[in-house]
């Protein structure tokens, strides 16, 4: 990336790393990622929580990550696991294992399936798009995306 400095003058950036968050699920997981700057998060994918893996390392391939935040699911009371939990520790451990060079960052999840439904409904979307368990899941991974954007 170049800036304008005047008179004929370039100045090269260093291009920034993006951050990608993940709202895992058993059948489906939502992806969302920041623009290079670090500002603005947006909806990137749902999918399938078997061909995920290797959907991650394609991206980081062709994208800068920073690092991956993935949503933690815990119990709003402090229950005991929930099986989405040991799931969700295992793919950590696969992840990790399988892109050392990134940091894996674990991130409360809690309500953002709520607050995605929400977020469809105050945007007037139709029944059928509220019904798009894949939309849900790439909002939720947005609203994950912008808690921890928030939080840092």
């Amino acid at each position: 990336m170049y800036v304008w400095e005047g008179e004929m003058d370039f100045v090269s950036l260093p291009a920034m790393a993006r951050i990608l968050a993940i709202d895992y699920g058993k059948k489906r997981t939502g992806l969302a990622v920041t623009d290079p700057s670090q500002i603005v998060p947006g909806a990137l994918a749902t999918v399938e929580t078997k061909e995920l893996l290797d959907f991650i390392k394609k991206y980081v391939s062709h994208e800068m990550v920073e690092c991956i935040v993935v949503g933690w699911p815990t119990q709003p009371h402090g229950g005991c696991p929930s099986e989405n939990l040991q799931r969700v520790q295992s793919f950590m451990g696969r992840l990790r294992k399988e892109l050392p060079q990134i940091p894996v960052v674990p991130y409360d999840e809690r309500y953002t399936s709520v607050l995605a439904h929400q977020t469809i409904l105050d945007a007037g979307l139709h029944r059928k798009a509220r019904q798009n368990k894949a939309l849900v899941d790439k909002i939720s991974a947005t609203i994950i995306l912008q808690s921890y954007m928030d939080f840092r």
